[in-house]
């Protein structure tokens, strides 16, 4: 019965899947309209590229769009990761897929050995490893964007300290940001390179590129940023305290998260050792135990 529901199940979900992607539903009035009269948003900076897991699952990315995957919280993090949405939906659903197909090509092995496992085993093992394999991308993304963003408050400490050295020697705001983001190196650094670049091939003001980039890596300090340096270049403000003040506050929480992390080590490292510990005890304890246990 349960083989039989399950193939059942299987089978209606891999129809109804299809009929999705060969029959897409037709949009609203609504939506139509609305993609219509919407502001066409600014292009991203930040970018991703194609590879071959996009080609094999793009039949899958439509149908994934549908569900309303990726959220925002997931895009975003793509961004940081500078992977493509296609490319993440397409690794969801081949690893789906993976996951399902991997039991039964085991059975037929054993099958062919002469083992049986049943329909049960086979059947029970694909779903969990699909639901797995389809939940493996977001967990991987997320650990990815967290180091990535991590990395990218570190350089932008030293990102402000360059600029606000640089407004110390006498540079404009544009020439301070632009010979800043000139002499470092690292993915931060070229991110924030190919932002200042945009501003200059759009015609737009760098702290404007420079927003809009921390609004897509959702790194609110790079927001922040942007908007003290758009009161020295609209208000003419002097940000030079406040660039300092800045760097300060990011060089404290670099220490601040260092420390944090450095104790959660040592917590980690905890369990181990108390392992160990009980481990021991027990081949002390055991020749005790079994010679009261023989007494009795």
């Amino acid at each position: 019965m349960i083989p039989a529901l399950t193939f059942g199940a299987g089978a209606g979900a891999g129809l109804w899947l299809l009929l999705a992607w060969a029959l897409p539903p037709r949009p609203a009035l609504g939506e139509r309209l609305a993609q219509v009269n919407a502001t066409r948003s600014p292009t991203p900076i930040v970018v991703g590229g194609v590879d071959w897991v996009s080609t094999w699952g793009r039949a899958f990315v439509p149908v994934l769009r549908a569900l309303g995957l990726p959220g925002v919280k997931i895009e975003n993090d793509l961004r940081v990761a500078a992977r493509g949405v296609d490319t993440y939906l397409a690794s969801k659903a081949l690893l789906a897929l993976a996951g399902l197909a991997a039991p039964w090509l085991l059975h037929a092995v054993l099958a062919l050995a002469g083992l049986s496992l049943g329909t049960e085993v086979p059947a029970l093992a694909g779903l969990v490893l699909a639901a797995l394999g389809f939940l493996i991308p977001d967990l991987d993304v997320r650990a990815k964007a967290t180091r990535l963003r991590k990395e990218f408050r570190d350089a932008l400490s030293a990102f402000v300290d360059l600029v606000w050295i640089t407004l110390a020697g006498g540079a404009g705001v544009e020439a301070a940001l632009g010979d800043a983001a000139a002499i470092g190196h690292g993915p931060a650094f070229d991110k924030i390179r190919r932002a200042l670049n945009a501003a200059q091939l759009t015609r737009t003001t760098p702290w404007n590129s420079l927003r809009q980039l921390g609004e897509e890596l959702d790194i609110t300090e790079l927001s922040e940023l942007a908007a003290s340096i758009s009161l020295a270049g609209t208000e003419g403000a002097r940000v030079r305290a406040s660039l300092a003040a800045k760097a300060q506050a990011l060089r404290t929480h670099q220490v601040t998260d260092a420390e944090a992390d450095a104790q959660a080590a040592t917590e980690r490292m905890a369990l181990p050792v108390t392992l160990l510990f009980l481990g021991f005890l027990g081949f002390i304890a055991y020749p005790a135990v079994i010679q009261v246990l023989n007494g009795l």
